[in-house]
């Protein structure tokens, strides 16, 4: 019998004892901001795994705690006293908004842990993009400031109030210009809180600017038609699509709207009534949009504006005065001419979009769209869109009114143009003549450390708010937790400096609407909390009529044609990772590799293989790109297949210095390489290329660039596929099989995916969506050079093109750097396929990795030893080893490893440690959360109630998940289609995981 036991009643008798309170006092100090506690002060470091479940359960506790009072927390208490909405283990779903779109904001015990599309929502299908997967990680940046800074101090909010009310009365006074400088507003009560604040104050002008312009858009629509809006473009009505570098899958306007509509006409159920639209794109640098493109044409910046001129000469059988035929570009003008035709056949059903912002250009686009009859049918000026509203010339304008002396208080709203305008240094050298400059960024960026004042925003999961995207569409903004930080929302700040006689910007918001929208459709404020948003309904989209004179319009796209030609033609743009840069230090974001280069962490010169050989220059070289106005950069060359001959690429958004940790010294900033033309920034220029001598490698996620010959990848035409809708499935070698493995039995249920390539664009949102919901650590750059990105879904890109009756896909050699112009691009998203005869199964020493019941390859991970002869036996490649403890090792370049930051992880999966195995589970915890709800509900699992994070992600809808022991479920009918196939099916190993062919809907001469 053991003598030496201790016995206690409670732990509220443990805690009392002298052992308990002094290791409680070695642990944590009292003394201590919790600030400090959160970012890993007073912790041990001898246990590493002890404090990080100690800092993440003290964490939650604060940031818990945070949502009950204003003061800073400084002690933790127990969660005896549950909210009555909360239940632990379970999620509560609240709606917000993120860039417009209506999204559903997950919760557990407090925190915000993933984002999901409102699946009522008029923009995104229910689905998102990449920005709005990983936004929830920025509520938790430890970049962020913890509270107001007054002239480089921290500051209480009493002190900066009294400050600034101040400097605005002697300012008021002495009759010097007040200016609000914000990105593009859409929100109702922003703007109506703005507006109060210039009647406080009348010499106070409010500018809206946006990083990406599209101003252009906007002046040639007010030119032509006298409405300077921009519209609604409605790819669903179209028949066929003609687009000069827009990139509206990936970053156009709104590419999530834009995708949902796009994809309607093409995925199975319009395949299935013999339906497609014609897509065909003419683009400079390889975009998301131009390789799911039917026909990509690769041109110049200075053939662009020429080819717009041709088609419409084309469509309308006349010749514009001043016209300049592509005679060096012998392909676009061929494909002009068919795509003529194949607009005109489809009049009243066809659309023409251009991502210049070029106001001449857009014009002509204008008058080919009237030609068509495509407003009122495929463009709708009449219920415009919000999204951008930002003016170029005013941003401009403001910045010589600085300089003349004129402005003495500027205010700086989700805006940051010390980075990204034209001419960072004319626009600091000008601020720094203010005198009251105030930023309401959450952090010390480029433009908030030049501020005497920095009122700390809230993150938008904290704040209150509408949004209004387009005509007629308002969503609401509401906060899933208390502010973490000592932060106040901007137009509350506003407020309190007028001394508004409403200064709680909730009341504000909900006022406003009572008055307004609510009143207006008989709705009620609790209505919106539930639904996120309410449509009034959208006015009758008229048809237009186009009288502006072309001659002056003509000469200026061939004047401006002449001057790019004369040197190497340099096409800025953005990413579909990175956007515009306001998110830079977001490592989600960073590792989420390019669509089309599959580049993580930086930017780079996209050049043909062609021109690279002509300048002499390689992949990986180091070559200094200089413009005309002295800016220049060094940047590592990338030779992309499909760019134009003569030109070069590089994308917008990297190159922060003060964005934080992860994203500071990422890439180069090309923001100064837009010019200003007309009015109008212009996102193309000329400029020289030289050799440094030196090389940097890029972190690239897919480096081996041909698979020997397996057909993995299969297409078809839709001329094909009309004939026989198997066409390009291929057949499966009808010979007898012999089994290594025994049949699995599945009873209950058996899980597969269905993926339809031709719905799927490649976007990445998906991988987003799955390192989020799955606690997937991002490794940092060094890591993604080693090829150990951790990443469970890859969206893995495929080139082909046809060289003597062979394709790309049939040879593992190029011969021909000229047919690399003319590539064409399938997108096919890979994951575990969850084989029933898993061949990682039968060679694991320690049964790490094991059959389920119900179809799916599990992971034990407590059981792996790393022996990784699963990942060398996995002939998909889909399997991920821990070389270190991600998660929690400061060595990488990344934020993740940071006590208060993995307030993000999933509590429903578990992060896994250094040398285990891993890799997709199908997102086991949500399989188990619907079987369970079943379950306690005494009913029988409903088709589609169960989505995977990559499924739900998708806007495309090109991910379908479910039971295939269900003959009519969803997935079932999926992989019963014609068009389905399984990669690598010849070996026998049965994945879950059906394809369904690639279509394209091909011009033919």
């Amino acid at each position: 019998m053991e003598s030496n036991k201790k016995y206690w009643k409670g732990l509220e008798e443990l805690q009392k004892t002298p052992e308990f309170v002094e290791n409680n006092k070695n642990e944590f100090s009292e003394d201590l901001p919790i600030e400090e506690v959160l970012n890993g002060a007073g912790l041990s470091t001898a246990t590493p795994r002890r404090d990080f479940l100690k800092a993440l359960g003290f964490g939650l506790g604060a940031v818990s705690l945070a949502a009950c009072q204003k003061a800073p927390v400084i002690k933790s208490i127990p969660y005896l006293v549950k909210p009555e909405e909360v239940v632990p283990g379970i999620p509560n779903y609240y709606v917000s908004t993120f860039n417009g779109q209506s999204i559903l904001v997950k919760t557990r015990e407090g925190r915000p842990i993933k984002i999901e599309g409102n699946p009522a929502g008029l923009l995104g299908n229910g689905g998102t993009d990449a920005q709005a997967q990983a936004s929830v990680l920025d509520l938790y940046d430890v970049s962020k400031l913890r509270g107001p800074k007054l002239n480089g101090a921290n500051a209480r909010w009493s002190s900066v109030d009294s400050f600034v009310r101040g400097e605005l009365n002697k300012i008021q006074a002495g009759g010097k210009k007040i200016r609000i400088v914000s990105s593009t507003v859409n929100s109702p009560s922003t703007k109506s809180v703005v507006a109060d604040f210039v009647a406080k104050y009348p010499n106070t002008k409010h500018i809206n600017i946006d990083a990406v312009s599209y101003t252009g858009i906007i002046k040639a629509n007010g030119n032509s038609f006298g409405k300077a809006v921009l519209p609604r473009y409605r790819f669903d009505n179209a028949d066929v699509i003609v687009s000069f570098d827009a990139d509206f899958l990936g970053t156009w306007i709104t590419p999530e709207e834009y995708t949902k509509q796009w994809v309607s006409n093409r995925n199975a159920k319009s395949l299935a009534s013999k339906k497609m639209s014609r897509h065909i794109q003419f683009e400079t640098g390889m975009s998301l949009t131009g390789t799911n493109a039917d026909s990509r044409i690769p041109v110049k910046p200075s053939e662009a504006g020429l080819a717009v001129v041709a088609l419409y000469n084309a469509i309308t059988g006349t010749v514009l005065p001043g016209t300049q035929p592509l005679s060096n570009n012998v392909i676009a003008d061929k494909a002009v001419k068919l795509a003529a035709k194949e607009l005109v056949a489809a009049k009243g059903r066809a659309l023409v979009v251009a991502g210049s912002n070029d106001v001449s250009t857009q014009i002509i686009v204008n008058a080919i769209n009237s030609a068509l009859g495509s407003y009122g049918t495929t463009i709708d000026l009449d219920n415009p869109s919000n999204q951008y509203l930002g003016n170029d010339a005013e941003i401009v304008e403001f910045v010589a009114e600085m300089n003349r002396g004129e402005v003495d208080a500027v205010f700086f709203l989700n805006t940051n143009p010390a980075y990204d305008y034209i001419n960072p240094k004319a626009f600091t050298d000008a601020l720094a003549k203010v005198k009251l400059k105030v930023s309401f960024s959450d952090r010390e960026d480029e433009t908030a450390s030049l501020c005497n004042v920095i009122a700390i925003n809230h993150n938008y999961l904290e704040s209150w708010g509408d949004q209004n995207a387009f005509e007629g569409y308002y969503s609401v903004v509401q906060p899933t937790i208390n502010p973490v930080n000592d932060s106040r929302q901007a137009e509350e700040s506003l407020l309190t400096w007028i001394d508004a006689p409403v200064k709680d910007y909730y009341q504000y918001v909900r006022t406003g609407w009572e008055k307004t929208v609510l009143a207006a459709t008989g709705k009620t404020w609790k209505d919106v909390l539930q639904t996120g948003f309410i449509f009034t309904g959208a006015k009758p989209a008229s048809a237009y009529t186009f009288n502006f004179d072309l001659s002056p319009v003509v000469a200026s796209v061939v004047n401006q044609s002449k001057t790019l030609a004369k040197d190497i033609e340099l096409q800025v743009y953005e990413s579909v990772s990175m956007r515009d840069g306001k998110h830079a230090n977001n490592a989600f974001l960073q590792e989420l590799p390019d669509p089309v280069s599959k580049v993580t962490w930086d930017n780079y010169v996209s050049i043909a293989p062609k021109f690279a050989e002509k300048i002499g220059v390689t992949e990986f070289d180091l070559v200094e790109v200089k413009a005309a106005n002295g800016y220049s950069v060094v940047l590592p060359v990338l030779v992309q297949p499909g760019q134009a001959q003569g030109t070069v690429s590089i994308a917008v958004g990297y190159g922060r210095t003060k964005a934080g940790k992860a994203g500071n010294n990422v890439g180069k900033n090309a923001y100064p390489f837009i010019t200003l033309s007309n009015g109008t920034k212009q996102y193309t220029s000329t400029v020289t290329i030289s050799k440094t001598g030196d090389t940097y490698e890029l972190a690239q996620t897919q480096t081996h660039h041909s698979f020997e010959g397996r057909n993995i990848i299969r297409e078809t035409t839709f001329k094909e596929y009309a004939k026989n809708p198997g066409a390009g499935s291929g057949k499966k070698i009808d010979s007898k099989e012999y089994d290594l493995w025994n049949d699995h039995d599945k009873p209950g249920h058996n899980w597969v995916m269905a993926i339809d390539l031709n719905a799927c664009t490649g976007c990445g949102s998906c991988i987003v969506a799955c390192n989020v919901e799955n606690n997937v650590p991002v490794v940092g750059r060094d890591e993604v050079r080693r090829r150990r990105e951790m990443h469970w879904l890859r969206i893995d890109r495929y080139y082909s093109f046809v060289e003597e009756g062979k394709s790309l896909s049939e040879e593992s050699e190029i011969n021909n750097l000229e047919n690399l112009d003319n590539v064409t691009v399938v997108h096919q998203p890979m994951l575990c396929q969850h084989c029933d005869h898993a061949p990682c199964e039968t060679v694991c020493p320690v049964l790490a990795t094991v059959h389920s019941s119900d179809g799916l390859n599990h992971m034990a991970y407590n059981r792996c030893v790393g022996t990784r002869y699963c990942a060398n036996n996995c002939p998909y490649k889909v399997r991920r080893f821990n070389w270190f403890n991600y998660w929690n090792d400061s060595r990488f370049d990344n934020y993740l490893n940071n006590e208060f930051t993995q307030l993000v992880l999933n509590p429903d999966v578990t992060t896994r440690f250094r040398g285990v195995m891993e890799k997709c589970s199908m997102c086991i915890q949500r399989i188990q959360a619907g079987r369970l709800t079943a379950k306690i509900e005494k009913r029988k699992l409903k088709d589609g109630e169960i989505k995977m994070a990559c499924q739900q992600a998708c806007t495309a809808n090109a991910i379908i998940f479910g039971d295939a022991n269900d003959p009519d479920s969803e997935v079932s009918k999926a992989l019963k289609n014609e068009r389905t196939y399984y990669v690598l099916e010849e070996l026998n190993v049965q994945p879950g995981v059906g394809y369904q062919v690639k279509v394209r809907n091909t011009v033919e001469a």
